[in-house]
């Protein structure tokens, strides 16, 4: 699976739905725009990837990494009793990860978020709260 970032672009949807958190030359973080839960979606820069398995075992082994450290930090962070991670990719093909953190009586509790009721919207200060403190707490200091 190809690396170059001359290709890779992130998908319109995963743009159009989220906030920008954090980016480098390996992946973007991004919050969903949805204050029912605290959900991040690490998206990796590979072109043309759509599945964890298309990737040769040390990218595997990267994002999973990765993917523990920012579902850790999520954790810290929120103080949630439970962490979900996904990658399902049915809607949107290009790969990306769900670390979305959940507690009991959350909407739809516990039953999986996806396509329950409409998106909420974060409230500005609220988002800009949460990306501050991803980032200053845990995403930039720490990115592999």
């Amino acid at each position: 699976m190809g690396t170059s970032l001359s290709h890779w672009q992130l998908d319109s949807r995963l743009q159009a739905d989220t906030i920008r958190v954090v980016e480098d030359d390996f992946r973007i973080i991004l919050l969903m725009n949805d204050c029912r839960w605290p959900w991040l979606i690490q998206v990796p820069k590979i072109a043309d990837a759509e599945e964890l398995h298309d990737l040769d075992g040390e990218r595997v082994l990267q994002e999973l990494e990765r993917t523990t450290m920012l579902a850790n930090q999520l954790k810290s962070i929120t103080q949630c009793e439970k962490i979900n991670i996904a990658s399902i990719g049915n809607i949107v093909r290009q790969l990306h990860i769900h670390i979305i953190a959940r507690n009991p009586g959350d909407a739809n509790w516990p039953g999986p978020v996806w396509g329950h009721g409409q998106a909420l919207p974060y409230p500005a200060s609220q988002s800009a709260e949460l990306v501050k403190q991803l980032k200053d707490r845990i995403i930039a200091p720490s990115l592999p």
